[in-house]
């Protein structure tokens, strides 16, 4: 059991301090996939809420309902904080969808009983001294365009519309509020990856929400991801005009995508070497380094592909990274703990129900290229190129926020069109399982069921 600070964590110039004025640099994984599971980490295609409706659908409220109950159990729990603890990490950030704690049926209405997942998580990892960052991941009305704020299109309509902006006000004040004065909450993350084609938004909402918390919570480090994907910090005034902010930075080299490589070479018509991520990470963190507050890299890491010959140079990319990291004094959380064997630090072991049911219908959202994240973006090349083509001959000006055409078409075409086809089948795969077969596939997820990526861990515990 670890001791309790007497405090929260709070900064001293750009550093992270205890209780005790010692100096701490924040280390660990996100926990994806957990209490907002994107698709590519537990297997389903599409977005969260769409996943769950159609499992719903296929098997009953009262048999899903079991089933994520049980997945959000098994997926992290002490074995989960006490393997982190003993490999050396004190930090996780724990990413969170708002549907857990409000319903769009009753906005406003905070649901109680969706904290007890995250009560559970920061008390397991405070006995093993691990500090908590509360992420809200997914906002209501999607603060991007992307699966991973539960987006079942591309359109961000968060910042359109001031009701939803008032809901995320109303978030923060009873998180606030339920952890005011807990030592083991590092801080709360606002919104994960912003995506505002204006920018001219995200900077107001931050200072209505800021000032929200303060309201009720002076001590806790607020984190700031900045605009388009936590790349531009341009929304921020020259100085900071709050104390206890910190500005977090996403740091993902474009070689490490499942569309990327080799490293060093050519992605994206870039060569990407060793000198151009360090570039990478001076332009994303020249804001908190100008400005002398910590840096905190809340998301970075390379995917894998579990072919050596690959593997070597994410390998590498991670390597180079996390020395850039150490030589900066840089804090970071890992993208991410758990998954089914592609980027986690452990990960559901091959032979496990879950993974014996839905590793061809994975096999499949590769190849399809449904999954933004994991695979190489283009598909099958007979459908997507002529496309790409079409937009690129017909429209050749088109080059829409945030990524361009080619991103545009990609997310369109795969990760909505194919995807949603995708989600129905997924969700086929459940019929006709009883309870004990739902509690398998779920207790699939539990630490005692997974493996453990010893080359992953061993970077991480030496960044």
């Amino acid at each position: 059991m670890a001791d309790t600070p007497a405090r929260p964590l709070s900064i001293r110039g750009s550093d992270f301090v205890d209780a005790s004025g010692q100096e701490v640099r924040l280390r660990g994984p996100n926990i994806g996939g957990w209490l907002l599971m994107e698709n590519f980490i537990t297997g389903f295609a599409g977005n969260e809420s769409l996943m769950r409706a159609n499992v719903r659908k296929a098997i009953g409220e009262d048999k899903a309902d079991r089933f994520f109950a049980r997945l959000i159990t098994s997926f992290f729990g002490d074995a989960d904080a006490a393997f982190l603890a003993r490999e050396g990490f004190n930090s996780v950030r724990l990413n969170i969808n708002y549907r857990h704690l409000e319903s769009d049926a009753k906005p406003f209405e905070i649901l109680e009983d969706g904290f007890r997942h995250i009560d559970r998580a920061i008390e397991q990892c405070a006995a093993h001294g691990i500090y908590s960052m509360i992420d809200l991941h997914a906002l209501p009305g999607y603060q991007n365009q992307d699966w991973h704020s539960d987006n079942p299109t591309h359109v961000d309509t968060f910042w359109d519309h001031p009701h939803f902006q008032d809901r995320v006000v109303n978030l923060w004040e009873a998180i606030a509020d339920r952890y005011k004065g807990n030592p083991w909450v590092s801080g709360y993350n606002i919104m994960n990856e912003p995506a505002d084609a204006t920018r001219k938004r995200v900077g107001p909402f931050y200072d209505r929400a800021v000032a929200a918390v303060r309201a009720i919570d002076r001590d806790h480090i607020i984190f700031l991801d900045g605009n388009t994907y936590t790349t531009e910090f341009d929304i921020f005034p020259d100085e900071p005009t709050e104390e206890g902010i910190v500005y977090a930075v996403h740091d993902y080299v474009a070689a490490g995508f499942g569309r990327g490589g080799p490293y060093p070479g050519v992605t994206d018509g870039v060569y990407i070497d060793r000198d151009y991520v360090e570039k990478k990470f001076l332009e994303r963190s020249e804001y908190a380094r100008r400005t002398g507050t910590p840096i905190m890299v809340s998301e970075f890491s390379p995917i894998y592909f579990n072919d050596e010959e690959k593997d070597v140079q994410r390998r590498q990319i991670l390597a180079d990274q996390l020395e850039i990291y150490t030589r900066h004094n840089v804090s970071w959380q890992s993208w991410m703990y758990k998954d089914l064997g592609r980027q986690g630090m452990v990960g559901v072991r091959p032979e496990t129900p879950y993974r014996r049911r839905f590793d061809d219908f994975v096999a499949k959202k590769v190849r399809l290229g449904a999954d933004a994240w994991g695979s190489d973006e283009i598909g099958p090349r007979e459908v997507s190129e002529p496309v790409q083509a079409l937009i690129e001959r017909e429209f050749p000006e088109f080059d829409p926020y945030p990524f361009g055409r080619f991103h545009f078409v990609r997310r369109l075409l795969l990760n909505i069109i194919v995807a949603e086809p995708m989600a129905e089948e997924y969700a086929s795969l459940f019929t006709g399982l009883d309870d004990s077969e739902l509690d398998a596939l779920a207790d699939s997820f539990s630490f005692e069921n997974c493996q453990i990526r010893d080359s992953l861990v061993a970077q991480l515990k030496e960044g």
